[in-house]
């Protein structure tokens, strides 16, 4: 019934599934559930995060015709038309359990498609609120609420791959493996899994406000975004300068002693901790024993590094408000240390580039295995749907 309902039904329901995430009091709502549910992030951040990624997204579906004739080429003979894929499975991880399954819903929803999401454990709760918000909001535009499901509890990974298998599409975002499972499933998939983000400081940047920007990114919803930077690569004719500026924003960095504390309480047997992950920089001086630290007002720690890989966990995605700092003898060190640590993990993502001198964005651009070069921004808030890029 939806598809053949028409542009503008898909656009009511789009917008439906939109503001009952958008609106103040759900959103408020939503985003001290998901707290309250995963242990993940903060409230605040959540909140501002619910609203500016999905009034992003609505700017950029505004106005688009996303069924029948969308496009005529009489020059070349083409005529495009968009139609439906069908059911759409939405898999989707504990670090956003409100704004990345409104996301899929509403982009889902605009081009003619049910969607079954199947939300991680922890953020079922969440996402199970979210449904009945927008369930409100489709009986006052007169839209059957079946089109928006959800698995029923327990999520299990048994039937995340039974809905990936029968749906007609997967989009998937979450940990390597959920990325995997959607592309092994044999159905078309989309899938979006580790960040590991670096940021580059050239020496013609305006130290100040890179600092600003990194720190602002590197603390947001305590680092659960996959773009939230975890390497700064900074050139060695600003590395001591920049490392000042990097102090005044509320970093701490630490000595050899202090990291190896970190690094013991970040990871077990190789894996991410639960105690650190998308915690305060104080929840986790305290969890690793840093007890030097507190009054210090730490928003985020920072280690020295120059290694890469396994060995080097500091040099992988870390999911919390700790940065990995690599010092560069000059921009081509720079892009070589970048690669380094994208042989590791976080190919195909993005990179962030602090400079006065855009022609290196092109060069980063054609040289290092990414899909997005974010030039003097604050990168986790850039690609992640911001209203105001």
């Amino acid at each position: 019934a939806l598809e053949g309902a028409g542009q503008a039904t898909l656009d009511t329901a789009a917008a439906a599934a939109a503001w009952a995430s958008m609106e103040p009091d759900r959103n408020r709502r939503l985003a001290e559930r998901s707290v309250a549910d995963t242990g993940l992030g903060n409230v605040e951040d959540k909140f501002r995060k619910n609203y500016r990624k999905t009034l992003g997204l609505l700017r950029d579906l505004h106005g688009k015709r996303t069924c029948g004739v969308i496009s005529r080429d009489p020059g070349r003979g083409i005529v495009e038309i968009a139609r439906a894929v069908g059911v759409v499975a939405a898999i989707t991880p504990s670090t956003n359990p409100a704004a990345t399954p409104v996301n899929k819903i509403i982009n889902a929803l605009k081009c003619g498609n049910a969607v079954i999401v199947a939300p991680s454990p922890k953020g079922h709760s969440s996402c199970a609120l979210l449904i009945e918000f927008i369930h409100q909001q489709f009986e006052r535009a007169g839209i059957d609420p079946a089109l928006v499901q959800m698995l029923p509890e327990p999520v299990s990974k048994l039937a995340s791959a039974e809905l990936m298998r029968a749906a007609d599409l997967v989009v998937a975002t979450g940990s390597q493996a959920n990325v995997r499972m959607a592309y092994a499933s044999g159905t078309p998939a989309f899938g979006v899994g580790a960040g590991n983000v670096a940021s580059i400081v050239e020496r013609s940047a305006d130290l100040a406000e890179a600092a600003r920007k990194i720190a602002l990114s590197k603390t947001f919803d305590n680092a659960t975004s996959c773009s939230s930077e975890n390497s700064i690569v900074i050139e060695d004719a600003v590395y001591d300068a920049m490392m000042e500026q990097l102090l005044r924003c509320k970093g701490v960095l630490l000595d050899a002693t202090q990291k190896a504390r970190l690094q013991a309480a970040m990871w077990h047997d190789g894996k991410l901790s639960e105690r650190c992950t998308a915690k305060s920089a104080e929840q986790i001086a305290q969890a690793a024993g840093l007890d030097e630290l507190a009054g210090q007002e730490a928003k985020f720690l920072m280690v020295e590094e120059s290694g890469f890989g396994p060995e080097h966990p500091f040099s992988g995605e870390k999911l919390a408000p700790v940065l990995a700092v690599y010092r560069a003898s000059d921009f081509a060190d720079a892009a070589r240390i970048v690669r380094s640590i994208y042989a590791y993990m976080g190919a195909g993502h993005s990179v962030g580039l602090h400079t006065a001198n855009t022609d290196y964005a092109i060069e980063l651009g054609e040289r290092l295995p990414v899909a997005r070069v974010i030039v003097n921004q604050a990168h986790c808030i850039a690609t992640g749907g911001s209203f105001d890029n």
